[in-house]
């Protein structure tokens, strides 16, 4: 009865692990992409909502999706436009869980930066 406890209660902390990511590099932050390649609504949360520090500590996929690290924009970069063919194609980009460096047709996969409201 104890063994099993302990395997559940190992299994748990695992996955909540996978759940709850930090983010300490403020140049990435997190998405949560369906099958397709689709963007789900990521729900992130930080432990210092200021207006200068606007990273991150937790980002979870609250409704779905796996969960991918992808880095801001460059001052100047719009993220592509979304479509059936960026969709697929940022899908089959993710490897181990990050689009980071990923590019389509020449131009970075991206996300905009916050805004001075701290929203993106």
């Amino acid at each position: 009865m104890l063994r099993t406890i302990i395997i559940l209660g190992a299994a748990a902390l695992l996955s909540s692990s996978a759940l709850a990511q930090s983010v300490s590099d403020p140049t990435v932050t997190s998405i949560c992409l369906d099958p397709s390649g689709k963007t789900i609504p990521v729900t992130c949360h930080s432990m210092d909502a200021s207006r200068i520090k606007q990273t991150e500590d937790i980002c979870q996929c609250l409704r779905g999706g796996d969960q991918v690290t992808v880095s801001f924009c460059p001052r100047g970069v719009t993220p592509p436009a979304e479509s059936a063919a960026f969709e697929e194609a940022r899908r089959k980009a993710v490897v181990k869980g990050s689009l980071v460096g990923a590019s389509w047709q020449g131009r970075p996969i991206c996300v905009a930066p916050y805004n001075q409201t701290g929203g993106r």
